[in-house]
């Protein structure tokens, strides 16, 4: 490895030599080879347990049957929510939760990846004067919140009216048509989830966790796991413990008495031309919905977001969930309503589909959208401990409760919560960051190790260039993402170290560049 490129927290790279490694050292009979904490799972939950249990002192395995945030984590809309729909629903210590995890992502442990996103909800004659008070209230307990959760002004600014003009400046293609004005509003945006997801691995592997993907749990017991290396077939066994069930939709198939009432969240990926240029995100009604939003999140390379649904699924729960036509067709009907332009079923370049892991508590009635998004923690007679429900936005103390089960149900001897004040890979202060001699849009998506990525593009003007063209994402991403962030596949670095898979047609065209980023770095000694 040229020694130019490595990363800036020692340890913390992944790759297929480590994992071989590792699985072999867990597996291999030695009587040190138990570990204190086994976590099944590697979404943003199953990660935050990870890097909690080590930074405690434990020792830790994390295994995935796919990859780093295969499941619900990559899926999301990409923001940090202060919690302000769980005000309005009553849900007070969901919202207080939400807003201050906002605040230690965005101020403490993940500067550089959760950022302040302005959106703008625009009064249409569709939103009534009522209906306008209501969600101007809103924003400002929203603002409470901030305040509460003490995460700074200038971290997230404040809430404000706008006059039409500004209202169009921000959004040019809302229709104007009896267009009164706007609500802005701030909240937490993510670079990206499963780069949050990947940097929380890579931090926990930092501080000494095992770190497995394509490691998949076919049984779960007091005192480890039997597990198949999905790369051989070959069954094995990891002793542990005790061992926490984070594996989101899939964790009732892992322990019994677990009930999970999944809910579907549909995202669309328009071309950023469709929509004209975008200075915000939007936040457009619902019509007949007193608190639901259809947001429209322009992502900076090329592309906008639109979403979201919640509908309940039933029956069995695919790897990767199909988008129903019926999903599409609402999202743009509701586009519709507010924008000057139309958005035609054929101007969909891609879609996604993500399913919360929501517990079913048996007398919660009617939509999942109902549903409590509070976590449980749940400890089965035989030991295993299982996190469910929650959201990307409070993962962390997710993971926490989820470390303390563990630590009583084991009868384990470790240190108090430290994740609130550990930096995640990459992080640095706002200043340090800003000072960074390379392109921001690398800054956003790497923080510190920016440097180091855009060095591979120096030193080989090949992998400067973009894999697809009008998107940004360079051959030097693909290679770092092979040998510093665990990518074993095309897929692992089309549709998780990066975004590039959501287009189907994009991906079509990158699959050269990965494949060759993957031979390239089985070069390196």
């Amino acid at each position: 490895m040229n020694p130019t490129s490595s990363p800036a927290l020692p340890g913390s790279s992944l790759d297929a030599r480590r994992r071989l490694r590792e699985l072999d050292r867990l597996t291999g009979g030695a009587a040190d080879s138990a570990v204190d904490v086994l976590v099944v799972g590697l979404g943003a939950t199953g990660a935050g347990a990870a890097l909690d249990a080590a930074t405690r002192g434990l020792t830790v395995a994390a295994i995935d049957a796919h990859d780093l945030a295969f499941g619900t984590s990559r899926w999301s809309s990409k923001l940090i929510h202060g919690g302000l729909r769980y005000l309005a629903s009553g849900q007070l210590d969901v919202a207080h939760e939400s807003a201050v995890e906002r605040g230690i992502l965005m101020e403490r442990t993940a500067p550089h990846l959760v950022r302040a996103q302005p959106f703008v909800l625009p009064l249409t004659p569709l939103v009534s004067r009522g209906q306008a008070a209501l969600a101007r209230a809103g924003f400002l307990a929203g603002d409470l919140l901030r305040v509460g959760a003490r995460t700074s002004r200038s971290t997230l600014p404040q809430p404000r009216t706008l006059s039409a003009v500004e209202t169009r400046h921000l959004a040019p293609a809302l229709r104007p048509t009896g267009l009164r004005g706007g609500l802005l509003s701030w909240d937490g945006r993510l670079s990206d989830d499963a780069r949050l997801v990947t940097a929380i691995a890579r931090t926990a592997a930092a501080y000494g966790a095992h770190v497995l993907t394509r490691t998949r749990a076919l049984e779960l017991h007091r005192d480890g796991a039997l597990v198949r290396d999905e790369t051989t077939g070959q069954e094995l066994r990891i002793r542990a413990r005790t061992v926490i069930n984070a594996a989101g939709v899939w964790a009732g198939g892992l322990v019994d008495d677990v009930r999970l009432r999944p809910s579907r969240g549909t995202h669309l990926v328009l071309r950023s031309e469709q929509l004209g240029r975008l200075s915000a995100g939007l936040h457009i009604p619902i019509p007949g919905e007193s608190n639901r939003f259809v947001l429209v999140l322009p992502q900076g390379d090329g592309r906008v977001y639109v979403g979201l649904t919640d509908e309940p699924v039933d029956g069995d729960i695919p790897d990767v969930p199909e988008v129903p036509e019926t999903d599409i067709g609402f999202l743009l009907d509701v586009l519709g309503s507010a924008l000057d332009v139309t958005v035609h079923r054929a101007d969909v370049v891609g879609a996604f589909a993500g399913l919360r892991p929501l517990l079913d508590t048996r007398d919660a009635a009617g939509r999942t959208a109902d549903i409590s998004r509070k976590h449980a923690v749940l400890t089965s007679p035989s030991g295993v401990v299982t996190v469910v429900g929650g959201k990307l936005t409070t993962y962390r103390r997710m993971a926490q409760d989820a470390v303390d089960a563990a630590v009583t149900a084991g009868g384990l001897s470790a240190g108090p919560c430290r994740t609130a004040s550990v930096p995640l890979v990459g992080a640095a202060r706002p200043q340090v960051l800003a000072g960074l001699d390379v392109p921001a849009r690398l800054v956003y998506r790497y923080g510190s190790e920016a440097p180091a990525v855009h060095r591979l593009g120096l030193e080989d003007p090949a992998l400067a260039r973009p894999v697809v063209p009008g998107h940004p994402v360079t051959g030097a991403e693909l290679v770092w993402a092979v040998r510093h962030e665990g990518a074993l596949d095309t897929s692992d670095l089309l549709d998780r170290r990066t975004r590039i898979g959501l287009v189907p047609e994009d991906r079509a065209v990158a699959e050269e560049a990965a494949r060759a980023a993957l031979s390239e770095t089985s070069q390196v000694p």
